[in-house]
């Protein structure tokens, strides 16, 4: 069996190096000569596996995406030609919940703010925007959902319309995929005029599609609008965002809010047992028998912490100021977007440190936080 993989997806050859040869290819480059003979194709967002890419692909009987969303699939047309293929929804969406949260962290403490004191709108109430949901909650954040989809569905929770999340939310975030026909497109979502009916000093964050955003708009309208916060880890035109915006944005990474080791090894794994599936064939490596251990093992609590020392906590496992300081240094280099991207292996998940309680203070929502217990 030839398998075709992104040279970033991580833990491809320990899980699919059984089952029989893999070559790492740059997704973004990928040309069809290159899948003549191959069996399995494994691609990130950046990939687009469409008729072009496949023309040549005649023993292909397995495509997998390591991403949540399957826009970069011509599902069609892989359908006609009858090739399996799957995502892996879900693999990244506690990174995703967590970026946020620490970023909107992060902006509390350079305004002097309280975030428990802010009511937090979530666009897109899926796996990604019900993460942010948990930690929120866990964290006593008053929270607003909008999803006009699940609203329609069996779903329980409760929903406002994207006019009400805006008037009544200080925070927004989005976590919708990008579509642009429908009752309810998302590109452009938040086009000039939205932007200016902002309320007066909102944070408006952005971990799913840089098309949400009229980046262009978004420039002129933060020009005379400085009391908005931005926090964009998604860009129009990626890999080369606008220049002239990313000054105006207060926290910047090159979209790897989904990025932690967790998240991507769980996308891998979850194609892994997919294609296992597919063979009938038994799944025989646990998804932890892959993860490293962090730098720090375990954190031992005397009181329950503040706002400001919950945010020193979180920078052990994960500092976003390093990706956001390093994105504003290396963004317009040759190749820098994607070069940042393919080299991002070291942020962990809350998950990853064991918290110890030892004075018996109320520390229970820091577990539902995300963080281990003690014999976890």
């Amino acid at each position: 069996m030839k398998i075709v993989a992104d040279e970033n997806m991580p833990y491809v050859d320990e899980l699919f190096g059984q089952l029989g040869q893999v070559i790492k290819v740059d997704g973004r480059k990928l040309q069809a000569e290159q899948l003549v003979d191959v069996d399995v194709l494994l691609v990130r967002s950046v990939t687009k596996v469409n008729a072009e890419l496949l023309s040549q692909a005649e023993r292909l009987a397995f495509v997998g995406t390591a991403t949540i969303g399957m826009d970069h699939l011509d599902e069609a047309y892989l359908q006609a030609k009858n090739i399996p293929y799957t995502n892996a929804p879900g693999c990244n969406a506690t990174a995703v919940g967590e970026y946020a949260f620490i970023a909107m962290l992060e902006l509390a403490s350079r305004t002097q703010a309280n975030l428990r004191d802010k009511c937090v709108g979530i666009v897109g109430a899926g796996n990604t925007g019900s993460a942010v949901q948990r930690c929120l909650a866990a964290y006593g954040v008053k929270t607003l959902l909008c999803d006009p989809f699940l609203q329609g569905s069996d779903d329980t929770r409760e929903f406002v319309s994207l006019d009400t999340l805006m008037a009544h939310c200080d925070v927004i975030s989005l976590h919708v995929p990008i579509t642009q026909t429908g009752s309810h497109p998302t590109w452009h979502m938040f086009d000039e005029k939205r932007l200016t009916q902002l309320k007066q000093h909102t944070w408006l964050l952005n971990c799913c599609r840089g098309e949400v955003i009229d980046n262009t708009a978004l420039l002129q309208v933060k020009q005379h609008r400085q009391d908005l916060k931005l926090v964009l880890d998604v860009w129009e035109g990626e890999p080369n965002p606008m220049p002239e915006l990313v000054p105006h944005v207060d926290i910047a990474t090159p979209h790897i809010a989904g990025y932690s080791v967790e998240g991507k090894a769980k996308g891998t794994y979850m194609l892994y047992c997919a294609l296992l599936k597919q063979l009938g064939k038994p799944v025989e490596m646990e998804l932890s028998q892959l993860l490293p251990q962090l730098w720090v093992e375990q954190i031992n609590l005397t009181e329950a912490p503040s706002e400001k020392a919950l945010l020193t906590l979180l920078r052990f496992v994960y500092d976003l100021r390093d990706d956001d300081q390093l994105f504003r240094q290396r963004f317009l280099n040759n190749n820098g977007f994607d070069l940042m991207r393919k080299n991002h292996k070291h942020r962990r998940e809350f998950s990853a440190l064991r918290v110890a309680n030892s004075a018996g203070s109320d520390v229970d929502w820091l577990l539902k936080l995300g963080f281990s217990g003690v014999g976890q």
